[in-house]
């Protein structure tokens, strides 16, 4: 009824024919438009059994036999429209209805409807082209309100989730996607809906869900808004894709790839401690040569100890002269049996194959170890050796005999480095780096050199400047993975003819 808004028209039918059944049917599901103020109160015709009467009173509409009822005030009428094309009602109609009522007449309604019925089945066969075209699509389709709420869905959209059109529409979007579980609140489940109303533009993401069995599935979601005149989101559109199987095959492969790295770092790891252990070999090679003249000279010593000391024996009773002399003798014995089990027991110490075993250690009686390895080979190549070493030096955490293949390797290379100069000068040194708590190693040669080609490859496996024989590029590259290993960092300062400077720096323990 009219509550005195004079923008509603309250609209009265008088007929109650098959065109008023039609116009109640239309009507009562709601205008499209809810700018449009039009409401059917209500009915009359002297047949209460008509098909429009029926109608009415099952709409809770107002119904009467005698149309003139529809005139009186209370029932606020604006508009009769007659459907009936009996002209004597019209005629009445229009002279007996109050100056405030307007009248339709029945030609005039015919003629609106008419068109209406066209533009109708227009729309009818476009909606059924554009249900063809969506059921056709195979992403899957679903439409909301602001609300939430399913309104609409294609058939693809039904088939996936499981859900008939009855119990997919009109549920919260929660009730299907999540069945039951948390709602789209924050992180992962942040809802995608909020994210389009709040950055007013569409959105695309990859989300989980699950279907009518419980079954998880993945979807790359893509929801659009459709706006209204004034602003608001009056839709929203949601187009998805059934990704699972993609997913799957992609977790497949990375489960794969990370098989594939793992297998080649192992692979890697082995390469590497045969190099290791390959390069040790070679270098135990020449080092042995050179220890064995280490080794005779105290070992000659010993003999020529001995065959004294036996003479005194078969010359007879020992005299007190003697008996100091055969203890000063075995004190010469014992020290020279000492230095020669000290150099066997570091080199084969230096030679046997060991895993990576981090411990804490002084590079400052590591220095002196591969000194005393290396005292022959010095020796003979006239290299004199300055050591600077930091009393104060503190412990590293390392593998004792990784780093002390590094330090051979760096003896060895300065030796042959100072080959050609007739002796040399080899310096150590060991320095403690507070402010970023590391120690520095230097060894300092005055040697040949390094050009700066060879300088960009010098870390490389199988890269050389020797002379042939002399080696085959394993010694630094070694050398290199053995200090990255331990967190560290080696580098190199030099310039042709003004020999080299190898720094090698290692986190304390």
């Amino acid at each position: 009824m009219n509550t005195g808004n004079s923008s509603i028209t309250n609209i009265a039918l008088v007929g109650g024919g098959t065109y008023c059944k039609e116009v109640i049917e239309k009507t009562s599901q709601g205008y499209v438009d809810n700018q449009i103020r039009s409401h059917i109160v209500a009915v009359a015709d002297p047949d209460p059994e008509t098909p429009g009467m029926v109608l009415a009173r099952k709409r809770g509409l107002k119904t009467e036999t005698d149309y003139t009822v529809l005139y009186r005030p209370e029932n606020h009428i604006d508009l009769i429209i007659i459907l009936t094309p009996d002209r004597s009602v019209l005629e009445d109609v229009l002279g007996t209805r109050p100056e405030t009522i307007r009248v339709m007449a029945y030609h005039t309604f015919e003629l609106f409807w008419k068109a209406i019925r066209v533009q109708e089945r227009g729309l009818r066969r476009r909606k059924e082209e554009l249900e063809t075209i969506l059921n056709g699509i195979q992403d899957l389709i679903v439409v909301f309100t602001p609300d939430r709420e399913i309104v609409d869905a294609n058939e693809s959209f039904m088939a996936k989730m499981g859900f008939t059109r009855e119990e997919l529409l009109g549920k919260k979007c929660v009730e299907v996607y999540r069945r039951g579980g948390p709602p789209c609140l924050v992180g992962d489940l942040a809802c995608p809906l909020n994210t389009v109303v709040r950055e007013k533009r569409p959105s695309i993401r990859v989300l989980n869900r699950l279907n009518r069995k419980g079954e998880q599935r993945y979807f790359e979601v893509a929801i659009y808004p459709i706006w209204e005149e004034d602003g608001r989101i009056s839709k929203f559109i949601e187009i998805s894709r059934d990704i699972t199987e993609r997913k799957k095959e992609e977790e497949e492969i990375t489960r794969r790839l990370e098989q594939m790295v793992e297998e080649r770092t192992r692979q890697l790891k082995e390469t590497h401690a045969k190099l290791i252990q390959q390069d040790k070999m070679a270098s135990l090679g020449k080092l042995s040569a050179s220890v064995v003249h280490e080794i005779n000279n105290p070992n000659a010593g010993i003999l020529n100890l001995t065959m004294l000391m036996k003479r005194i024996i078969h010359e007879g009773p020992m005299q007190g002269r003697d008996i100091e002399a055969f203890k000063r003798y075995l004190d010469l014995i014992e020290s020279e049996t000492k230095r020669i089990s000290r150099i066997v027991s570091n080199l084969l110490s230096f030679s046997r194959q060991s895993k990576m075993e981090m411990k804490p250690l002084s590079l400052n009686r590591l220095v002196e170890k591969v000194l005393l390895l290396n005292s022959n080979l010095l020796k003979l190549n006239d290299i004199v050796v300055e050591k600077e070493l930091d009393p104060a030096l503190p412990d590293v955490n390392g593998s004792e005999d990784q780093l002390q293949q590094v330090c051979m390797n760096c003896v060895s290379n300065a030796v042959e480095a100072m080959e050609g100069f007739n002796g040399g000068t080899l310096t150590i040194a060991t320095v403690y780096l507070p402010e970023n708590d590391r120690v520095r190693l230097v060894f300092s040669d005055t040697g040949v050199g390094i050009d700066e080609e060879s300088k960009l490859n010098l870390f490389e496996p199988f890269y050389t400047t020797k002379k042939k024989g002399k080696g085959v590029g394993l010694g630094l590259s070694v050398a290199y993975g053995i200090i990255e290993e331990h967190k560290g960092s080696i580098s190199v300062v030099s310039q042709p003819g003004q020999g080299a400077v190898f720094s090698i720096e290692l986190p304390v323990q």
